[in-house]
């Protein structure tokens, strides 16, 4: 893949999380995601810098990522998921293997 897919990869999962910052998303247990939006946010451009310049996904951050999402994300986000997916898909990875 290019370094253009990975980029937009991010930059899509990073436009999700801001959409549903802007929309007070609430957890699967009802609770304000806030914070847990602003880590992912935070997160996904802090790995989608190292990804761009390795070209590849750490699939140890991602997995990690992915299970600690899936932990709080509501059913009817399920697209936020798909977004971290859509990045895995876009690179090759980096780190262990499943």
């Amino acid at each position: 893949m290019t370094t253009p897919q990975l980029q937009l990869a991010f930059d899509l999962a990073l436009a999700r999380v801001e959409r549903l910052l802007g929309n007070e998303m609430k957890t699967a247990k009802g609770v304000s995601a806030r914070s847990h939006l602003e880590k992912l946010e935070k997160e996904l451009k802090r790995e989608r810098a190292l990804a761009l310049e390795r070209q590849a996904v750490d699939r140890d951050w991602l997995q990690k990522t992915v299970r600690w999402v899936v932990e709080w994300v509501p059913d009817n986000e399920l697209a936020l998921v798909a977004a971290l997916g859509a990045i895995v898909r876009a690179a090759p990875s980096t780190g262990s293997t499943p």
